[in-house]
Protein backbone atom coordinates (compact mmCIF):
# COMPACT_ATOMS: atom_id res chain seq x y z
CA UNK A 1 0.00 0.00 0.00
CA UNK A 2 1.20 3.64 -0.19
CA UNK A 3 2.68 5.36 2.85
CA UNK A 4 0.78 7.43 5.19
CA UNK A 5 2.65 10.54 4.46
CA UNK A 6 2.99 10.21 1.03
CA UNK A 7 6.16 11.04 -1.15
CA UNK A 8 8.51 13.13 -0.25
CA UNK A 9 7.42 13.59 2.98
CA UNK A 10 11.23 14.70 5.41
CA UNK A 11 10.89 11.74 7.91
CA UNK A 12 13.47 10.95 10.67
CA UNK A 13 15.87 8.02 10.33
CA UNK A 14 13.81 6.59 13.44
CA UNK A 15 10.85 6.92 11.64
CA UNK A 16 11.39 5.68 8.74
CA UNK A 17 12.86 2.30 10.61
CA UNK A 18 9.56 2.03 12.03
CA UNK A 19 6.92 2.82 9.66
CA UNK A 20 8.90 -0.17 7.22
CA UNK A 21 8.76 -2.30 10.58
CA UNK A 22 4.97 -1.21 10.20
CA UNK A 23 4.57 -2.26 6.92
CA UNK A 24 6.36 -5.51 7.02
CA UNK A 25 3.60 -6.64 9.90
CA UNK A 26 1.57 -5.42 7.35
CA UNK A 27 0.31 -8.17 4.91
CA UNK A 28 0.12 -10.79 7.60
CA UNK A 29 -2.18 -8.40 9.64
CA UNK A 30 -4.29 -7.89 6.67
CA UNK A 31 -4.96 -11.60 6.17
CA UNK A 32 -6.30 -12.03 9.43
CA UNK A 33 -8.03 -8.95 9.53
CA UNK A 34 -11.85 -10.54 8.23
CA UNK A 35 -11.67 -13.61 10.87
CA UNK A 36 -11.49 -10.99 13.43
CA UNK A 37 -14.15 -9.22 12.42
CA UNK A 38 -15.89 -11.88 11.46
CA UNK A 39 -15.79 -13.87 15.05
CA UNK A 40 -15.48 -10.35 16.82
CA UNK A 41 -12.10 -11.56 18.84
CA UNK A 42 -8.93 -9.86 19.99
CA UNK A 43 -5.97 -10.07 16.83
CA UNK A 44 -3.68 -11.59 19.84
CA UNK A 45 -1.54 -12.88 17.11
CA UNK A 46 -0.79 -9.76 15.46
CA UNK A 47 0.14 -8.38 18.96
CA UNK A 48 2.51 -11.51 19.44
CA UNK A 49 3.66 -10.36 15.65
CA UNK A 50 4.01 -6.86 17.63
CA UNK A 51 5.83 -8.00 20.50
CA UNK A 52 8.10 -9.57 18.32
CA UNK A 53 9.09 -6.64 16.26
CA UNK A 54 9.52 -4.98 19.63
CA UNK A 55 6.73 -2.23 18.97
CA UNK A 56 5.33 -3.01 21.97
CA UNK A 57 8.03 -0.95 23.62
CA UNK A 58 7.37 1.92 20.91
CA UNK A 59 6.73 4.55 23.24
CA UNK A 60 9.02 3.42 25.71
CA UNK A 61 11.70 5.97 26.06
CA UNK A 62 14.83 4.90 25.06
CA UNK A 63 16.62 4.98 28.55
CA UNK A 64 14.03 2.23 29.99
CA UNK A 65 15.02 -0.02 26.69
CA UNK A 66 12.29 1.08 24.24
CA UNK A 67 11.98 2.51 21.24
CA UNK A 68 11.50 6.11 21.88
CA UNK A 69 9.14 7.09 19.51
CA UNK A 70 6.99 10.55 20.33
CA UNK A 71 3.66 11.64 19.85
CA UNK A 72 4.27 12.20 16.21
CA UNK A 73 6.07 8.86 15.29
CA UNK A 74 3.66 6.72 17.24
CA UNK A 75 0.96 8.38 15.30
CA UNK A 76 2.45 7.73 11.56
CA UNK A 77 3.84 3.63 12.82
CA UNK A 78 -0.24 3.35 13.94
CA UNK A 79 -1.63 4.80 10.70
CA UNK A 80 0.54 2.33 8.95
CA UNK A 81 -0.96 -0.22 11.26
CA UNK A 82 -4.24 1.33 10.36
CA UNK A 83 -3.92 0.41 6.67
CA UNK A 84 -4.07 -3.42 7.28
CA UNK A 85 -6.16 -3.80 10.36
CA UNK A 86 -8.50 -1.47 11.98
CA UNK A 87 -9.17 -3.00 15.27
CA UNK A 88 -5.18 -3.57 15.93
CA UNK A 89 -4.58 0.04 15.04
CA UNK A 90 -7.02 1.27 16.89
CA UNK A 91 -6.19 -1.13 20.49
CA UNK A 92 -2.41 -0.58 19.74
CA UNK A 93 -3.58 3.20 20.66
CA UNK A 94 -4.55 2.36 24.01
CA UNK A 95 -1.28 0.13 24.82
CA UNK A 96 1.21 2.97 23.33
CA UNK A 97 -0.55 5.69 24.50
CA UNK A 98 -0.56 3.79 27.98
CA UNK A 99 3.20 4.02 27.59
CA UNK A 100 3.78 7.78 25.48
CA UNK A 101 1.81 9.47 28.62
CA UNK A 102 3.97 8.49 31.65
CA UNK A 103 6.70 9.01 28.93
CA UNK A 104 7.97 11.86 26.87
CA UNK A 105 4.67 13.76 27.54
CA UNK A 106 4.56 13.49 31.46
CA UNK A 107 8.55 14.99 31.01
CA UNK A 108 7.05 18.09 29.39
CA UNK A 109 4.46 18.88 32.72
CA UNK A 110 5.39 20.26 35.73
CA UNK A 111 6.49 18.37 38.58
CA UNK A 112 7.52 19.41 42.63
CA UNK A 113 10.98 16.73 42.67
CA UNK A 114 9.32 14.36 45.04
CA UNK A 115 6.17 13.98 42.20
CA UNK A 116 9.16 13.87 39.84
CA UNK A 117 11.02 11.13 42.27
CA UNK A 118 8.16 9.07 42.14
CA UNK A 119 7.06 9.08 38.97
CA UNK A 120 10.29 7.82 37.74
CA UNK A 121 10.57 4.77 40.15
CA UNK A 122 6.68 3.74 39.12
CA UNK A 123 6.88 4.19 35.40
CA UNK A 124 10.09 2.30 35.70
CA UNK A 125 8.02 -0.46 36.70
CA UNK A 126 5.63 0.08 33.85
CA UNK A 127 7.93 0.68 31.06
CA UNK A 128 10.05 -3.04 32.49
CA UNK A 129 6.85 -5.04 32.28
CA UNK A 130 6.34 -4.32 28.56
CA UNK A 131 9.78 -4.26 27.46
CA UNK A 132 11.06 -7.15 29.58
CA UNK A 133 7.77 -8.94 29.79
CA UNK A 134 5.61 -7.95 26.41
CA UNK A 135 2.59 -6.94 28.74
CA UNK A 136 -0.03 -5.15 27.23
CA UNK A 137 -1.62 -2.09 28.63
CA UNK A 138 -5.72 -0.84 27.93
CA UNK A 139 -6.84 2.25 28.77
CA UNK A 140 -10.60 2.30 29.49
CA UNK A 141 -12.14 6.01 29.25
CA UNK A 142 -15.50 6.00 29.12
CA UNK A 143 -18.62 5.63 31.56
CA UNK A 144 -21.48 6.81 29.99
CA UNK A 145 -21.06 10.00 31.59
CA UNK A 146 -19.40 13.60 30.47
CA UNK A 147 -16.30 12.49 32.23
CA UNK A 148 -14.34 10.83 29.31
CA UNK A 149 -15.09 14.05 27.19
CA UNK A 150 -13.35 16.35 30.01
CA UNK A 151 -16.15 17.96 31.16
CA UNK A 152 -17.39 16.39 34.66
CA UNK A 153 -14.73 14.27 37.00
CA UNK A 154 -14.69 10.29 36.50
CA UNK A 155 -17.49 8.36 38.92
CA UNK A 156 -15.30 5.57 39.00
CA UNK A 157 -13.42 6.25 42.50
CA UNK A 158 -9.96 5.40 44.05
CA UNK A 159 -9.82 5.70 48.47
CA UNK A 160 -6.99 5.75 49.70
CA UNK A 161 -6.16 2.51 51.41
CA UNK A 162 -2.94 1.80 53.65
CA UNK A 163 0.05 0.81 50.83
CA UNK A 164 -2.24 1.85 48.34
CA UNK A 165 -5.47 2.47 46.73
CA UNK A 166 -9.55 1.03 46.80
CA UNK A 167 -10.90 1.49 43.34
CA UNK A 168 -14.62 0.98 42.90
CA UNK A 169 -16.87 1.96 39.34
CA UNK A 170 -17.06 0.85 35.83
CA UNK A 171 -16.52 1.36 32.61
CA UNK A 172 -17.87 0.79 29.01
CA UNK A 173 -16.31 0.24 25.86
CA UNK A 174 -13.10 -0.87 27.52
CA UNK A 175 -11.31 -2.22 24.43
CA UNK A 176 -8.83 -4.98 24.89
CA UNK A 177 -11.32 -6.86 27.43
CA UNK A 178 -9.86 -10.08 28.41
CA UNK A 179 -7.13 -9.42 26.39
CA UNK A 180 -4.44 -6.59 28.36
CA UNK A 181 -2.56 -7.58 31.40
CA UNK A 182 -3.29 -4.55 32.59
CA UNK A 183 -6.37 -1.65 32.40
CA UNK A 184 -5.00 1.96 32.85
CA UNK A 185 -7.97 3.45 34.60
CA UNK A 186 -8.87 6.96 34.93
CA UNK A 187 -10.45 7.49 38.33
CA UNK A 188 -11.42 10.27 41.10
CA UNK A 189 -9.53 10.53 44.33
CA UNK A 190 -12.65 9.84 46.43
CA UNK A 191 -13.46 13.33 48.21
CA UNK A 192 -16.84 15.00 49.57
CA UNK A 193 -16.60 16.83 46.69
CA UNK A 194 -15.28 14.97 43.48
CA UNK A 195 -13.44 17.34 40.89
CA UNK A 196 -11.26 16.62 37.60
CA UNK A 197 -8.42 18.10 39.46
CA UNK A 198 -8.05 14.73 41.81
CA UNK A 199 -7.60 12.62 38.57
CA UNK A 200 -5.88 9.66 39.12
CA UNK A 201 -4.37 7.41 36.20
CA UNK A 202 -3.90 4.19 38.17
CA UNK A 203 -3.07 0.68 36.23
CA UNK A 204 -5.60 -2.29 37.27
CA UNK A 205 -4.01 -6.25 36.87
CA UNK A 206 -6.04 -8.46 34.87
CA UNK A 207 -6.00 -10.34 37.82
CA UNK A 208 -7.18 -8.06 40.10
CA UNK A 209 -9.64 -9.71 42.56
CA UNK A 210 -13.17 -7.79 42.75
CA UNK A 211 -12.23 -6.94 38.42
CA UNK A 212 -14.76 -8.27 36.55
CA UNK A 213 -15.18 -8.37 32.79
CA UNK A 214 -19.26 -8.42 31.81
CA UNK A 215 -21.47 -7.79 28.79
CA UNK A 216 -21.32 -9.03 25.16
CA UNK A 217 -19.47 -7.54 22.15
CA UNK A 218 -21.39 -7.46 18.52
CA UNK A 219 -21.08 -4.26 17.11
CA UNK A 220 -21.52 -2.28 13.95
CA UNK A 221 -17.46 -1.51 13.09
CA UNK A 222 -13.99 -2.53 14.78
CA UNK A 223 -15.38 -5.85 16.34
CA UNK A 224 -11.76 -7.27 17.19
CA UNK A 225 -11.30 -4.39 20.09
CA UNK A 226 -13.52 -6.37 22.08
CA UNK A 227 -14.84 -3.36 24.03
CA UNK A 228 -16.56 -4.89 26.77
CA UNK A 229 -17.68 -3.53 30.36
CA UNK A 230 -15.22 -3.79 33.11
CA UNK A 231 -16.47 -3.81 36.81
CA UNK A 232 -14.55 -3.09 39.95
CA UNK A 233 -15.31 -3.48 43.30
CA UNK A 234 -12.76 -2.83 46.29
CA UNK A 235 -10.08 -3.30 43.76
CA UNK A 236 -6.95 -2.81 45.48
CA UNK A 237 -3.74 -1.76 43.68
CA UNK A 238 -0.81 -0.82 45.39
CA UNK A 239 0.77 2.85 44.97
CA UNK A 240 3.43 1.50 42.37
CA UNK A 241 0.57 0.84 39.90
CA UNK A 242 -0.34 4.98 39.17
CA UNK A 243 0.86 5.80 36.07
CA UNK A 244 0.77 9.52 36.89
CA UNK A 245 1.53 11.30 40.57
CA UNK A 246 -1.95 12.67 41.73
CA UNK A 247 -2.72 15.69 39.90
CA UNK A 248 -0.85 15.55 36.86
CA UNK A 249 -3.29 14.16 34.26
CA UNK A 250 -5.29 17.32 35.35
CA UNK A 251 -2.43 19.00 33.97
CA UNK A 252 -1.60 17.01 30.89
CA UNK A 253 -5.22 17.30 29.67
CA UNK A 254 -5.12 20.85 29.78
CA UNK A 255 -1.41 21.42 28.68
CA UNK A 256 -0.82 18.62 26.22
CA UNK A 257 -4.03 18.56 24.39
CA UNK A 258 -2.64 16.24 20.99
CA UNK A 259 -2.87 13.39 23.81
CA UNK A 260 -6.39 13.36 22.66
CA UNK A 261 -5.96 13.25 19.03
CA UNK A 262 -4.17 9.57 18.94
CA UNK A 263 -7.40 7.64 17.61
CA UNK A 264 -7.40 9.86 14.76
CA UNK A 265 -4.35 7.80 13.13
CA UNK A 266 -6.67 4.08 12.88
CA UNK A 267 -8.75 6.35 10.41
CA UNK A 268 -6.15 7.74 8.26
CA UNK A 269 -4.80 4.80 7.69
CA UNK A 270 -8.43 3.33 7.07
CA UNK A 271 -9.31 6.07 4.54
CA UNK A 272 -5.63 5.26 2.72
CA UNK A 273 -6.37 1.42 2.85
CA UNK A 274 -9.50 2.07 1.24
CA UNK A 275 -8.62 4.32 -1.55
CA UNK A 276 -5.62 1.83 -2.73
CA UNK A 277 -7.62 -0.49 -2.98
CA UNK A 278 -10.02 1.27 -5.45
CA UNK A 279 -7.05 2.27 -7.40
CA UNK A 280 -5.80 -1.64 -7.64
CA UNK A 281 -9.52 -2.78 -8.15
CA UNK A 282 -9.99 -0.52 -11.14
CA UNK A 283 -6.22 -1.52 -12.63
CA UNK A 284 -7.52 -4.96 -12.37
CA UNK A 285 -4.92 -5.17 -9.56
CA UNK A 286 -6.70 -6.31 -6.75
CA UNK A 287 -5.55 -9.39 -5.21
CA UNK A 288 -7.51 -12.29 -5.19
CA UNK A 289 -9.87 -10.73 -7.83
CA UNK A 290 -9.93 -11.62 -11.63
CA UNK A 291 -7.51 -8.93 -13.58
CA UNK A 292 -10.43 -6.89 -15.12
CA UNK A 293 -9.71 -3.81 -15.84
CA UNK A 294 -12.46 -1.13 -15.44
CA UNK A 295 -10.13 2.15 -15.13
CA UNK A 296 -11.37 3.48 -18.87
CA UNK A 297 -15.12 4.58 -17.72
CA UNK A 298 -15.25 8.28 -16.75
CA UNK A 299 -17.23 7.40 -13.81
CA UNK A 300 -14.49 5.58 -11.99
CA UNK A 301 -12.17 8.04 -13.16
CA UNK A 302 -14.38 11.03 -11.46
CA UNK A 303 -15.20 9.13 -8.37
CA UNK A 304 -11.28 8.21 -7.82
CA UNK A 305 -10.72 12.09 -8.26
CA UNK A 306 -13.31 12.81 -5.48
CA UNK A 307 -11.69 10.31 -3.08
CA UNK A 308 -8.13 11.92 -4.04
CA UNK A 309 -8.95 15.31 -3.54
CA UNK A 310 -10.84 14.25 -0.23
CA UNK A 311 -7.93 12.42 1.40
CA UNK A 312 -5.27 14.54 0.40
CA UNK A 313 -7.61 17.27 2.42
CA UNK A 314 -7.35 15.17 5.17
CA UNK A 315 -4.00 14.21 5.06
CA UNK A 316 -2.35 17.61 4.70
CA UNK A 317 -4.47 18.65 8.34
CA UNK A 318 -3.33 15.67 9.62
CA UNK A 319 -0.16 15.82 8.94
CA UNK A 320 0.09 19.39 10.09
CA UNK A 321 -1.43 18.86 13.11
CA UNK A 322 1.17 16.46 13.92
CA UNK A 323 3.33 19.08 13.40
CA UNK A 324 1.75 21.37 15.81
CA UNK A 325 1.82 18.44 18.66
CA UNK A 326 3.83 19.94 21.98
CA UNK A 327 3.18 21.05 25.31
CA UNK A 328 1.29 24.73 25.84
CA UNK A 329 0.37 25.14 21.76
CA UNK A 330 -0.58 28.27 20.55
CA UNK A 331 -4.58 28.30 20.34
CA UNK A 332 -4.23 28.01 16.56
CA UNK A 333 -2.84 24.80 17.10
CA UNK A 334 -5.42 24.15 19.49
CA UNK A 335 -7.87 24.69 17.18
CA UNK A 336 -6.01 22.81 14.22
CA UNK A 337 -6.12 19.78 16.49
CA UNK A 338 -9.70 19.50 16.96
CA UNK A 339 -10.37 20.22 13.19
CA UNK A 340 -7.66 17.20 12.52
CA UNK A 341 -9.46 15.14 14.72
CA UNK A 342 -12.95 15.94 13.24
CA UNK A 343 -11.57 16.07 9.38
CA UNK A 344 -10.14 12.51 10.00
CA UNK A 345 -12.93 10.53 11.76
CA UNK A 346 -15.70 12.73 9.17
CA UNK A 347 -14.14 11.85 5.83
CA UNK A 348 -13.14 8.84 6.66
CA UNK A 349 -16.37 6.67 6.03
CA UNK A 350 -17.04 9.05 3.01
CA UNK A 351 -13.90 7.92 1.23
CA UNK A 352 -14.98 4.29 2.28
CA UNK A 353 -18.64 5.15 0.79
CA UNK A 354 -16.82 6.06 -3.08
CA UNK A 355 -14.89 3.07 -2.65
CA UNK A 356 -17.81 0.92 -1.98
CA UNK A 357 -20.10 3.05 -4.90
CA UNK A 358 -17.04 3.31 -7.45
CA UNK A 359 -15.97 -0.80 -7.32
CA UNK A 360 -19.54 -1.49 -7.72
CA UNK A 361 -21.80 -4.66 -6.09
CA UNK A 362 -18.09 -6.80 -5.41
CA UNK A 363 -17.05 -4.63 -2.47
CA UNK A 364 -20.73 -5.66 -0.80
CA UNK A 365 -18.90 -8.95 -0.35
CA UNK A 366 -17.31 -10.30 3.14
CA UNK A 367 -14.27 -11.96 0.94
CA UNK A 368 -13.21 -8.31 0.03
CA UNK A 369 -11.99 -5.67 2.51
CA UNK A 370 -14.45 -2.21 1.70
CA UNK A 371 -17.41 -3.45 3.35
CA UNK A 372 -15.38 -3.98 6.69
CA UNK A 373 -13.39 -0.81 6.11
CA UNK A 374 -17.17 1.23 5.43
CA UNK A 375 -18.10 -0.18 9.14
CA UNK A 376 -14.64 0.85 11.61
CA UNK A 377 -14.98 3.66 9.75
CA UNK A 378 -18.47 4.73 11.17
CA UNK A 379 -17.44 4.58 14.49
CA UNK A 380 -14.76 6.99 14.38
CA UNK A 381 -16.65 10.07 15.00
CA UNK A 382 -18.23 8.99 17.80
CA UNK A 383 -15.08 8.06 19.82
CA UNK A 384 -14.39 10.25 23.07
CA UNK A 385 -12.74 11.98 24.13
CA UNK A 386 -13.04 13.73 20.96
CA UNK A 387 -15.94 12.66 19.17
CA UNK A 388 -16.85 14.61 16.12
CA UNK A 389 -19.60 16.90 17.82
CA UNK A 390 -17.39 17.71 20.56
CA UNK A 391 -14.93 19.01 18.32
CA UNK A 392 -17.32 21.22 16.40
CA UNK A 393 -18.05 22.76 19.86
CA UNK A 394 -14.63 23.54 20.92
CA UNK A 395 -14.01 24.95 18.03
CA UNK A 396 -16.67 27.61 17.72
CA UNK A 397 -16.36 28.12 21.50
CA UNK A 398 -12.58 28.49 21.70
CA UNK A 399 -12.05 30.50 18.84
CA UNK A 400 -14.80 33.29 19.98
CA UNK A 401 -13.96 33.28 23.80
CA UNK A 402 -10.48 33.88 25.38
CA UNK A 403 -10.08 32.43 28.56
CA UNK A 404 -11.75 33.65 31.07
CA UNK A 405 -14.25 35.44 29.06
CA UNK A 406 -17.95 35.28 29.09
CA UNK A 407 -21.03 37.18 28.15
CA UNK A 408 -22.23 38.31 31.94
Amino acid sequence: MSSVVGSDYPLTPKQKELIELAESLGPAFAQRAERYDREASFPHENYADLKKAGLLGLCVPEKFSGRGADLKTYALVSATLGKYCGATALTFNMHACSMLWPGVLADDLEMTPAQREEHERHRAVHFGRVVRDGAIYAQPFSEGSAAAAGMAPFGTTATKADGGWRINGKKIFASLSGAADYYGVLCTEAKPQLSMRDTLYIAVPKDAQGLTIVGDWDPLGMRGTVSRTLVFKEVFVPDAGQMMPRGVYHQAARRWPHMFTTLAPTYMGIAIAAYDFTVRYLRGEAPGMPPVKRRMYPTKQIAVAEMWVKLEQTRALFLRMLDDARVAPPKEARLRAYAAQYTTMEDANPICALAIRTCGGQSMLKSLPLERLYRDSRCGALMLPWTAELCLDRIGREALYEPGESDD
